[in-house]
């Protein structure tokens, strides 16, 4: 059964709706404020200095890393190289299992789950606002499991498909009667995209009052600990209105980023989310992908400018994230070099606020990480020297966000700030650009050593390459540059390195 048209209810969520998106861009102009100096490097900071460093409004995706494993990145490596927050996977009970997804079938808004209890998440925020690092999480608000045989969760709550004792009940369910199964056939029906269930995924009935309620209650529970904002799950299975009632109560200053994935000509939009938001911009990871996945790196330049993209300040970015690394629509990091430069690019340009995607390696896309014979996950152990010519096995943490040339970039974002796009050059794999007079960067993508003389408007002086090993002093004359860069890699300089 669809839900029929409540004009009342409808009116109410609109100035809620633009609250939630005042909210969250406010939030970002002060990230893109304090992002005019990088980091100082770990060595020279105490946490104080870190704590106070300026951030980037680059964000970075932890993808199944325990709160305690989460806490210590944000002293040891996080704050210390500039990234401004980090996100969690859900934090809330769910299904028992070894795969990945079962974060992602709740069976209580308790926050006890295989990554962590709640004494631990709520210590790892503390440590993370103490390195300077924001902490948003993933909120599961469209569904709860998807097993259709009763069962006992990860901290003890029984359940069933349609029946969370104390918590929702049969009544707070959707049986939308539109396929058989009540299963999402066809997304060119927008009434079954947001009123069947998702792979099975019993789904809420966000339009009644209580249903609403105890979403908000969950994701209030989880402020009062510190967290700082929220990526929304599926939020594509949920009317944008029904979701602006469960999220327009939370506080002035809650972030919050959606996942809806634009399909070729369907009913349901990113744009008709923006009202409560900006939201994780598919379009951008896919175009970066055939940029440089057999296209020309001068592509992913113009990603974000015209039709079939939100404007860059609704939009989160992204090179891969846990679906698509594992669906294929992207670049992941079994594309190695390739990978890297694109997250330079991504880290370069302007439109969006840029988030770093970190997980594991896998040959079986259900995996889940390493977890000990209780089934907890081990704490994340990052590799000695993580980067693109790693060779990681399956279940080894593959840690992107320290490969050299993710970790550099982060800190030139924080240098460059919000400095304009100029200096654009491009010519056959390769293509440089600048942002403002605060950096330089040139991307290689073939298979030759690039040998040019470019326009910069970087003061003359000498400047270290901070994607090299060691300075690799360049110098500016006249506002003409030299560079030499290597097939498969990048430069990058700005104005705190100089040689």
């Amino acid at each position: 059964m669809t839900h029929p048209t409540q004009p009342v209810r409808a009116r109410a969520a609109a100035p809620a709706r633009r609250r939630l998106a005042a909210r969250t861009r406010a939030r970002g102009r002060a990230a893109a404020a304090l992002a005019v100096a990088v980091a100082a490097p770990l060595a020279a900071c105490t946490p104080d200095d870190v704590a106070a460093a300026p951030r980037s409004d680059v964000g970075v995706q932890l993808f199944q890393w325990t709160w305690d494993a989460i806490a210590t990145e944000c002293t040891e490596h996080l704050g210390p190289a500039g990234y401004g927050w980090v996100l969690t996977s859900p934090p809330q009970e769910h299904v028992t299992g070894p795969q990945w997804w079962t974060a992602y079938q709740p069976v209580s808004h308790r926050l006890e789950s295989r990554l962590g209890t709640r004494e631990q998440l709520a210590a790892m925020v503390e440590t993370c606002h103490a390195a300077g690092v924001e902490v948003w999480v993933d909120a599961v608000v469209n569904h709860m499991s998807g097993q259709d045989e009763p069962g006992t969760g990860w901290a003890g709550s029984p359940y069933s498909h349609h029946d969370y004792p104390g918590l929702l009940g049969p009544q707070d369910f959707h049986r939308c009667g539109l396929t058989p199964g009540d299963d999402i056939q066809d997304y060119d029906d927008a009434a079954q995209v947001q009123t069947c269930e998702l792979v099975n995924l019993a789904d809420l009935a966000t339009e009644q009052p209580h249903v609403r309620a105890t979403l908000t209650a969950y994701l209030e529970d989880l402020l009062q600990l510190g967290v700082d904002g929220f990526r929304i799950d599926a939020a594509k299975h949920v009317a944008p209105d029904d979701l602006a009632a469960v999220l327009g109560p939370l506080p002035d200053g809650t972030g919050i980023v959606q996942e809806v994935i634009r399909g070729a000509g369907e009913p349901v939009t990113p744009e008709q989310y923006l009202g409560n938001g900006p939201v994780f911009e598919f379009a951008y990871a896919e175009g970066l992908a055939g940029a440089l996945g057999g296209g020309s790196p001068s592509v992913a330049l113009d990603l974000g400018a015209g039709p079939g993209f939100v404007p860059s300040a609704d939009a989160f970015v992204f090179v891969d994230n846990h679906d698509t690394e594992r669906n294929g629509s992207t670049l992941s990091y079994a594309d190695g070099a390739t990978y890297a430069l694109a997250d330079v690019l991504m880290l370069a340009g302007t439109y969006g606020t840029p988030t770093v995607y970190s997980g594991y390696a896998f040959d079986d896309r259900d995996a889940g990480p390493v977890q000990d014979d209780d089934g907890r996950v081990r704490d994340a152990t990052c590799p000695d020297a993580p980067g693109p010519g790693a060779s990681p096995a399956p279940g080894d943490w593959v840690c992107q966000h320290r490969w050299p040339q993710v970790e550099a970039m982060v800190g030139w974002r924080a240098v460059v700030g919000d400095a304009p796009l100029v200096d654009v050059w491009s010519r056959g794999d390769a293509v440089a650009l600048g942002r403002g007079e605060r950096g330089l960067v040139v991307v290689n993508a073939g298979d030759e050593e690039l040998r040019t003389t470019l326009t910069t408007s970087l003061p003359d002086g000498r400047y270290c390459d901070v994607l090299a090993d060691g300075c690799a002093a360049t110098a500016v004359r006249d506002g003409r540059v030299d560079v030499v860069v290597p097939p498969g890699s990048a430069a990058a300089w700005d104005v705190e390195h100089r040689a």
